[in-house]
């Protein structure tokens, strides 16, 4: 199953996409979707919404995974932030994936183990978890362990309805 990770932003949206077989990963693409900042919000978010349905048609992942928004200080920072998000999820309906949202918090700990763990500390484990990966910047390392994230995810669900993991286990359930 291939994965693409996206993390949303109005400046740079980052992508990655992973091949998922079994409990390995393999690394296959990573970029950033990055319109003019001087360009009026609705040529962005088209801008946004063409790259990543771009890069969907190219690779043809079939499972999609963005992470959500968090509420900053700024009202204004974080509308506009809402709106990249909607954009990346409009791009994977548009291309008929189930979309998939973490928070960052949930992410940093499936990718480093710790959900307060710095943009540094998540692309060196990314690096680690995809050997030979030449990854493109911070905002595809963030896509890339999106991805991750989302591979864990939905091995530890695939377990769940087989049976093999209880409630309890692993952190999962009551």
């Amino acid at each position: 199953m291939r994965v693409i990770g996206l993390d949303p932003g109005l400046r740079r949206t980052g992508w990655g996409i992973v091949e998922v077989e079994d409990n390995r990963l393999r690394h296959i693409a990573n970029g950033v979707v990055a319109p003019k900042v001087d360009a009026e919000i609705a040529l962005r978010l088209l801008h946004l919404f063409e790259g990543i349905a771009a890069v969907l048609d190219q690779y043809r992942p079939g499972e999609a995974a963005v992470e959500e928004t968090l509420a900053n200080r700024n009202a204004s920072s974080t509308l506009k932030l809402g709106m990249a998000r909607g954009t990346a999820l409009l791009a994977a309906a548009r291309a008929g994936l189930p979309a998939a949202e973490y928070l960052p918090t949930r992410v940093k700990k499936a990718v480093v183990g710790n959900g307060n763990a710095k943009k540094e500390q998540v692309a060196m484990m990314v690096a680690r978890l995809l050997p030979g990966c030449a990854i493109s910047g911070p905002d595809s390392a963030d896509a890339l362990a999106v991805a991750i994230c989302h591979a864990h995810s939905r091995q530890t669900a695939r377990r769940w309805e087989a049976g093999a993991v209880k409630p309890g286990m692993a952190g999962i359930g009551p």
